[in-house]
């Protein structure tokens, strides 16, 4: 249903002369309702269409959602021959008043400024020492423990986790978004197509999974995790924690989302450094799954673990993002990626054996 008072007071207040407005429901359809509106004015009475859609499906599980529906329509209806015009996109605002945000050319986000060092300093520190030391084992343990807790918040929504196995395909930030923006040349299309429906395929074994679904942050990677230390004056003591930049995709998920947007890098490290997988990059990688698994009780996530890897295997070889890598490089990433797809079950312990 629409907030029919809101809707009059806002039409009342932003078209000239109304003296009354009445709504009428037209009827409901597999997306959302429609809505009469009838403006009476000295002038006679003009009428309008208000146009909802539902919360759940369709990708339209989200506000935002809904809202990018509304803003597309709102440019585009005028563009086509014939097409009725769309006035304005209304927002419901918590205290129940409707507001415009229709009309944009471009839309930003003003957000808080972090403060510290991302733990991508951190990776490539770790090429410098052969074991990681006290205060990095420390901040795979806040990690570790953070997702742990965040991930333990769950959600009754078979829709919202089919989307979050969908959207790491094909949504235009995940895997085949990410594969579109390759230069020629990087990757076949008939090699990218066997990544895609392997990745494919294994999220429909995923499917019977949904109550798995949980409180993710969705771009859970180094450049978003921001570490700062703080010491006591009267003990010394340095204590260390992190603030978290750009979450991404929704507030619901798999857990496996956010364990590969950041061990993908152990991995992605080692190999531009080295070759393989070793050092401090195979110490970190084994840390986080061994502390995860046991704060989380998460036994299964290994398992859930190969569609995610592929998408973030695909992010760290585009030559747009790390121009660095050599073609060489790249093959052990692709490799990984496949050959985790054809596992059930991943083994962090041997991960050097998927390369």
């Amino acid at each position: 249903m629409i907030n029919e008072d809101a809707i009059r007071k806002y039409l009342i207040e932003n078209f000239k002369g109304i003296i009354n407005v009445n709504v009428k429901k037209l009827g409901s359809g597999v997306q959302g309702s429609g809505f009469l509106l009838e403006l009476e004015s000295l002038e006679g009475v003009k009428s309008y269409v208000i146009k909802t859609l539902l919360s759940e499906g369709l990708g339209h599980d989200y506000p935002s959602d809904r809202a990018s529906v509304f803003l597309l329509d709102l440019d585009e209806y005028k563009n086509l021959p014939k097409h009725v015009r769309a006035i304005d996109v209304l927002s419901e605002m918590h205290d129940g008043t409707i507001k415009s945000i229709g009309g944009g050319k471009e839309y930003y986000l003003l957000m808080e400024k972090a403060e510290g060092m991302n733990y991508f300093y951190d990776l490539n520190e770790f090429s410098r020492k052969n074991h990681i030391d006290a205060y990095d084992i420390k901040k795979i343990e806040i990690m570790t423990s953070y997702l742990a807790e965040i991930h333990s918040v769950r959600k009754d929504s078979k829709t919202l986790y089919w989307r979050k196995l969908r959207d790491t395909i094909g949504h235009g930030e995940c895997l085949m978004g990410v594969l579109d923006t390759y230069p020629e040349g990087t990757l076949s299309y008939a090699r990218m197509s066997e990544i895609i429906k392997k990745s494919v395929d294994y999220i429909y074994q995923l499917k019977p999974l949904y109550k798995r679904l949980s409180q993710i942050h969705g771009d859970f990677h180094p450049g978003n995790i921001w570490f700062k230390e703080s010491s006591s004056q009267i003990s010394g003591v340095r204590s260390t924690d992190f603030v978290l930049l750009d979450r991404s995709r929704g507030p619901w998920g798999e857990p496996a989302d956010d364990i590969t947007a950041l061990t993908i890098n152990y991995i992605f490290f080692s190999i531009k450094n080295y070759g393989d997988i070793r050092g401090s990059y195979l110490e970190s990688l084994t840390l986080f799954f061994d502390e995860y698994i046991d704060k989380s009780k998460d036994v299964d996530i290994t398992k859930i673990l190969a569609p995610f890897f592929a998408f973030r295997g695909v992010v760290v070889a585009n030559p747009v993002f790390y121009p660095e890598l050599t073609q060489e490089q790249r093959e052990l990433i692709f490799r990984f990626i496949n050959n985790v797809l054809d596992s059930n079950d991943f083994d962090y312990q041997r991960v050097n054996d998927y390369l």
